[in-house]
């Protein structure tokens, strides 16, 4: 795809976006071996994700690289990849990462929710096409669960467990026995049978974790991994840094973020993550999720605010006004809490910019 058409896009899929990185690991293994139907090896994939400097390839996902290892092997075998974790961990960024970089597609994503049903999952029918020729392949609209078994290609299933237990378990017989029934198609097609490459990765937020539980035949089928926090305030605010000045380069917004800017961002994320200032004092937990994810939205948020309404160079007074849309939602005490933080954590601490981030907590509510 053209760069032109790929600058209309609000948001590029991974495979879009970095389609020069994916065609130079693909030449580079050619010859290398790898699961049936992927189109990079494994260790490739990897190097994709996690990026390579002498390749010239970024990196696009802060993790153990154990853990990125069991995630990719997972998906070489009959089993799915569920990866679970606290909201903003980047679960559904690391699940297209992987569906980008082994079937080079990422879009075959399902999107759990209470209204989720089996024809968003498996296929629905084309009605006037029905009553007109009847039942054929002609008239059956494939959804991203058929599409990827047709394909074999990577099936993303984000939120599984919002959706009702009798929906999560439309993919029950698909996991075990990779075939997918269409009774009302004729005998010699009322089976899709699996083609080599075809896996599912589902992702489930631990906060929903009780709303719909799995069943234990589903959780079977599946290979479980955590999506940590980033716990390296260091490593957090070098990926704040570069996603935010990513996003301003997409919206051709010339601002860049100071690093003392960000410092002040990440670390009061971290804190009031944790509970806990870096410096061991103790605070009181938010309701709201803290995640690095919001860390750069309020960050880009920030630079937006700066651009268009001041000199275009964003300081605590914009980091301030970003951070009320993200911490504070419908909790009254968050409020309170947030206040806390500015009083006893922020207060005393030296540098234009956290002054700064302490005088311009005037703008809570």
């Amino acid at each position: 795809m053209s760069t032109k058409k790929n600058t209309e896009i609000q948001r590029p899929p991974a495979e879009m976006l970095y389609a020069d990185e994916l065609k130079i690991l693909a030449q580079e293994d050619a010859k290398e071996p790898r699961p049936e139907g992927w189109q990079l090896t494994p260790r490739s994939v990897i190097r994709f994700i996690t990026g390579d400097k002498k390749s010239g390839l970024q990196s696009k996902f802060v993790g153990n690289r154990s853990f990125l290892e069991r995630c990719v092997v997972a998906l070489a075998t009959s089993r799915g990849l569920m990866l679970i974790g606290e909201p903003g961990t980047a679960k559904s960024y690391l699940s297209e990462l992987l569906a980008a970089a082994i079937s080079g597609d990422s879009t075959l994503t399902i999107q759990g929710s209470g209204g989720t049903t089996e024809d968003n999952i498996r296929y629905s029918w084309n009605y006037a096409m029905l009553l007109a020729e009847g039942p054929s392949p002609r008239s059956l609209v494939p959804a991203p669960l058929y599409r990827g078994m047709q394909q074999g290609r990577i099936v993303r299933f984000e939120e599984i467990t919002r959706c009702p237990l009798e929906i999560q378990d439309t993919l029950l017989s698909v996991l075990s026995d990779r075939v997918l029934a269409i009774p009302e198609l004729p005998d010699d097609e009322r089976m899709l049978f699996a083609k080599q490459g075809f896996n599912i990765i589902a992702t489930a937020n631990t906060r929903d974790r009780g709303v719909n539980e799995m069943s234990a035949a589903l959780k079977r089928r599946f290979n479980f991994e955590t999506v940590q926090a980033i716990r390296d305030i260091n490593e957090e605010m070098e990926l704040v840094q570069r996603e935010t000045e990513k996003l301003f380069k997409r919206a051709s917004i010339p601002v860049q973020i100071s690093p003392d800017v960000v410092q002040v961002l990440v670390t009061a994320f971290h804190e009031l993550r944790n509970a806990k200032t870096v410096e061991g004092q103790a605070l009181e937990g938010m309701s709201t999720v803290m995640s690095t994810a919001e860390a750069i939205s309020t960050g880009y948020a920030a630079g937006l605010h700066s651009y268009y309404y001041s000199t275009g160079t964003p300081t605590g007074d914009h980091l301030v006004h970003s951070l009320l849309g993200t911490a504070l939602k419908d909790n009254p005490d968050d409020i309170k809490k947030l206040r806390h933080y500015f009083n006893h954590a922020v207060r005393g601490r030296k540098g234009k910019a956290w002054q700064e981030f302490y005088e311009a907590h005037k703008h809570l509510p």
